[in-house]
């Protein structure tokens, strides 16, 4: 091999070395993100993070469930398949029965922004494709907080509500991307606010992000974070 061949040969793997170091850079693409713990008792994650988003949640293991456009998803989140799907805080290691099958409730802690659900379901030899996870955390406020909105990102589809009333909904094949949806401004009520999330994944890579603003569009401080309406 000539000394022509072997620069074409370096150049190219340089260049491939470059992509692959991008590609990881990129945030919500798969390869980037860590695997979400599962079952964490004592968890760390009892604030939002340093840039507010929230990264401790329950998440019930996944449902078959197709099409990611807005009259698929709001039929299939308006579809009650389990019992009090819309107002029920479970626990950790609860059960419900959706088509004959018990599905699981988790405790997820994520190190990241995002919480990352094609990681999940494999944790749990679930598969994400085709997939409805639904999503529920606990904010407990020290004083009523007003003006402040709910901003999410998902991978594909998501809905959300903000103590049963549902402010955001996002469609499509889309990537997870920071503040991707913006509720309407809210008033959260001094005590425990519950925040449900219903991601539709289609195929591939799912994730989703959320975290509350405040007045001014900055990440909201002040509240902590917990999986039922104790605080704890």
């Amino acid at each position: 091999m000539n000394k022509h061949n072997n620069k074409y040969i370096w150049t190219f793997f340089l260049l491939t070395i470059s992509a692959l170091f991008m590609i990881v850079s990129v945030p919500g693409i798969a390869v980037s993100d860590h695997v979400p713990k599962i079952g964490v008792e004592n968890s760390a994650r009892t604030v939002p993070n340093a840039d507010g988003f929230i990264q401790r949640w329950l998440i019930l293991e996944p449902i078959t469930a197709s099409g990611d456009t807005q009259n698929s998803v709001q039929r299939t989140v308006k579809t009650d398949v389990f019992p009090n799907q819309l107002k029920m805080i479970p626990k950790h290691g609860e059960k419900v029965t959706v088509g004959g099958s018990e599905l699981t409730w988790h405790a997820v802690d994520t190190d990241e922004y995002n919480v990352n659900l094609y990681y999940f379901a494999s944790e749990i030899g679930k598969g994400a494709d085709n997939a409805l996870f639904w999503t529920v955390v606990v904010v407990n406020c020290p004083e009523e907080m007003t003006n402040v909105r709910l901003a999410i990102g998902s991978n594909s589809a998501s809905v959300w509500w903000v103590n049963g009333e549902e402010v955001i909904g996002i469609y499509g094949d889309r990537q997870c991307t920071i503040d991707d949806g913006v509720s309407k401004r809210l008033t959260l009520k001094k005590g425990p606010n519950v925040i449900r999330g219903a991601i539709i994944n289609r195929s591939g890579a799912a994730d989703f992000c959320a975290r509350i603003l405040d007045s001014e569009g900055k990440p909201l401080k002040g509240y902590t974070v917990s999986l039922n309406e104790t605080g704890k």
